[in-house]
Order: C-alpha cells, then structure tokens, then sequence
C-alpha cells in the first residue's frame, strides 16, 4: 500500500468530506490529511480501526506474557506439576 497516494491537504477535505469518506470505506485505505504541507491526521474505515486496536491488544498480552517468563514469574509446566504434586504428599 501506498501511503504516498492518499495524502490529501486539509482544504481539500474541507471540500470534499462526504466523498473522501466514501473512498477510505469502500478501498479500506487510511487518508493522510495534511496541515500546511505536514501530516497531521490519519483518516481510517472504523472495522479497520477496531482490528489494529484487537491486533495491538493481543501484542501487549504477548509481550507481557514474554516479560513475566523472563522475570522468573512463570516456571514451567512439569515443575510446577511436581511442586503441587510434593505439597499434596507432604500432606497426606
């Protein structure tokens, strides 16, 4: 995808709203609305916008997950099997 091709300045927009709207819905391509020659706003389809939201969500979750493996807050399954396991004959 090109993002060089949807780039369209802000006076263009004021113009033309209802068809710009139009083009991000049916392409499902952002828009780079533009302020004195510099992107300042990224128009995007609203399913599209829900999807990279879900999409980021899961990748905090991941990374969270890796992070806590690496701090030692995780042990593997067997383990704690075993440890559980241990617990339970001491007991009875």
């Amino acid at each position: 995808m090109k993002y060089s091709e949807n780039i369209i300045p802000i006076s263009e927009v004021k113009a033309r709203t209802a068809q710009m709207v139009d083009h991000v819905v049916r392409e499902r391509t952002p828009v780079i609305i533009t302020q004195n020659g510099r992107g300042k706003v990224v128009v995007q389809d609203l399913r599209d916008y829900e999807q990279t939201q879900e999409s980021m969500a899961m990748l905090k979750i991941v990374a969270q997950g890796r992070a806590d493996i690496q701090d030692g807050l995780y042990k593997p399954a067997a383990k704690a099997f075993a440890s559980v396991r241990k617990q339970v004959q001491s007991k009875g």
